[in-house]
This record gives C-alpha cells, sequence and structure tokens, in this order.
C-alpha cells in the first residue's frame, strides 16, 4: 500500500511536469495555393505535408526555458501563400505572420504583431521533421520559421515587462545573421526594391536604441492599458493614448519605418473601437495624434470622430 501510494504520487508530479513544461505556441498554420499555379498530384501532397512540418515545428518544441501552461500559450497564426513552384519541392510566395495576447480579465485578445513578408522562398522535398536552428543555418525554411517565432516570443514579453523580449530578440537577430551568407530574400539590410521593410531591419531596428520608445510604448500600451480596460477603460484609455505618445519621438526620427508601421497596423481597428464613446475633446487629441505617426491610415482613423 505504500509503494503504491508513492508509485501514484509520483504520477501526478509527472504529468503535473508536462502540463507546467507544455510548449509556447498555440500557432495555426495554413498555406493556400494560388489558383493560377500548376501543381501536380505529387506537389499537393507535399504541401500537405509541408503543412504538418510547419505546424509540428512552430507547436511540438521548447522555445524558451520558461514553464507555459495550456492555456498561456501565444496564439499565432502563419499563413504561407505560395504564388510559384518553379521545381518539384520550391515554392515562392508571401508569408502573413500573426499574433495575439488575452487582456487581462478579459475574452479579449489584443493583436501583437501582424506582419507580410513578401518574399519566401523555401525548399521542402518531405521525410524529414523541421529543426530548430539554433547555432547555425540549416535551410531557409526552418530559419524562416524560427526567426518569426523568436520575434513573436520578443513581441509577448516586451508586452508584459518593459524590454523582457530582449533575449528572443537577440536569437531572431542571431538567425538574420546566420542566413545572410545563404542568398535567400529577406536576410540583407540591401535588397533592391524591399527599402529597408524585410527580416533584417525589423529585428535590427527593435534592437536599435532609437526605438526604445516603441518598445516602452508596446509595454505601457498593454500593461497599463489594454490590461487595466476592464477595471477603468477611462483610465485604460489614458494609459494607451500616453503611451502612444512616445511614438513621436521615432516619427521624427525614422517616419515610415516598417516597425512602426507594423505596429500602427496591428492596432489600426482595436484603436477605432476603443475610442469610439470617447468625449470630443480626447478623440480630437488621439486622431491628431495617430494621423501624424501613421498618416497612410489617415481616413480610418478620422473614423473616430465620427
Amino acid at each position: 500500500m505504500k509503494y503504491l501510494k508513492i508509485i501514484v504520487f509520483l504520477f501526478f508530479v509527472f504529468i503535473n511536469s508536462l502540463v507546467s513544461f507544455s510548449q509556447e505556441f498555440n500557432c495555426q498554420v495554413t498555406i493556400i495555393l494560388e489558383a493560377k499555379v500548376e501543381a501536380s498530384t505529387a506537389d499537393k501532397a507535399l504541401i500537405d505535408q509541408l503543412k504538418t512540418a510547419m505546424y509540428e515545428f512552430m507547436n511540438n518544441q521548447q522555445w524558451t526555458n520558461d514553464k507555459f501552461k495550456t492555456e498561456e500559450r501565444i496564439n499565432c497564426q502563419i499563413q504561407l501563400q505560395i504564388t510559384a513552384i518553379p521545381s518539384y519541392g520550391q515554392f515562392n510566395g508571401s508569408m502573413q505572420v500573426q499574433s495575439s495576447r488575452p487582456a487581462f480579465n478579459s475574452s479579449y485578445n489584443t493583436t501583437l504583431f501582424n506582419f507580410d513578408d513578401t518574399e519566401v522562398q523555401i525548399a521542402y522535398t518531405g521525410g524529414t521533421a523541421l529543426i530548430l536552428p539554433k547555432n547555425g543555418y540549416r535551410d531557409n525554411l526552418s530559419s524562416i520559421l524560427a526567426f518569426y517565432g523568436y520575434f513573436i516570443l520578443g513581441m509577448d514579453y516586451d508586452s508584459f515587462s518593459l524590454k523582457g523580449g530582449t533575449p528572443y530578440f537577440t536569437q531572431s537577430q542571431q538567425i538574420v545573421t546566420n542566413a545572410q551568407s545563404s542568398g535567400g530574400s529577406g536576410w540583407q539590410s540591401g535588397e533592391t526594391g524591399k527599402g529597408k521593410r524585410n527580416r533584417y531591419w525589423l529585428v535590427d531596428n527593435i534592437l536599435h536604441q532609437l526605438f526604445e520608445p516603441l518598445r516602452e510604448c508596446n509595454y505601457e500600451y498593454h500593461r497599463n492599458g489594454i490590461d487595466m480596460l476592464y477595471e477603468d477603460k477611462v483610465k485604460g484609455r489614458k494609459a494607451i493614448t500616453d503611451a502612444l505618445m512616445k511614438l513621436n519621438k521615432i516619427t521624427a526620427t525614422r517616419p515610415n519605418s516598417v516597425n512602426l508601421l507594423n505596429f500602427c497596423q496591428a492596432k489600426v481597428v482595436e484603436l477605432k473601437n476603443l475610442y469610439i464613446d470617447a468625449d470630443p475633446k480626447e478623440k480630437t487629441e488621439i486622431v491628431n495624434l495617430l494621423k501624424k505617426i501613421d498618416p497612410a491610415n489617415s481616413s480610418k482613423y478620422e473614423q473616430i470622430l465620427n
């Protein structure tokens, strides 16, 4: 009887450890094959395998040393749109990557990251699992997925603690460094026609001192603003306005930077819904601020005044 109790106790300890150390992501993966792309039966079967490999890569491994319960996993989506199949196992297209996190005491989820990687070139022949490239470059597919995995972690941790995402942004930057000699698109600082809107600049900017106001904004927007809305909407909204004010510094030094525009794009709909019932003075203040920070979406911000 004594030994039975010990066995039962150890069993529950084991089960609890599995729960405590569950993986970090709840990542949904979709692959869209454009109608114009000629794909054989073999190509379509391989795409199904590719989807499974991407899903398992994101969801079935340990990315950090922290404990994540199942309900704490980071919700994210990766959508690969295939625009060309140059040869069997070669896929060109774009990748939409999005992540969110829940607001405190609410079922509401706020978008943290929403980026469209427009030049993705990957190779996958099936039959093997993708491996996280921790110490060097393996292939473009695993490097791209690892880059965004760590970047999503960085954005998430930054939203809970000031600059808490630095270790994960640093991991993303190391992946960029390791992949630069591969010749793949998205890893270089001066790619023709891309400007400064690829993976290289996404992580180079976020770790640059000039972008510290954006990271401060990310933290204060979510911890002092979004997480406070349930308790005091007016106070939470004021904190969000104060956080967004910090972006003026980046507008003055790095207008139209990929990180600034990406942050604003993720928040357009949320801000409209958040301020729609504010008083006229508060509406005018936030609309003027947002139009200055993100002039491309001025017409959308104007709708707050209606």
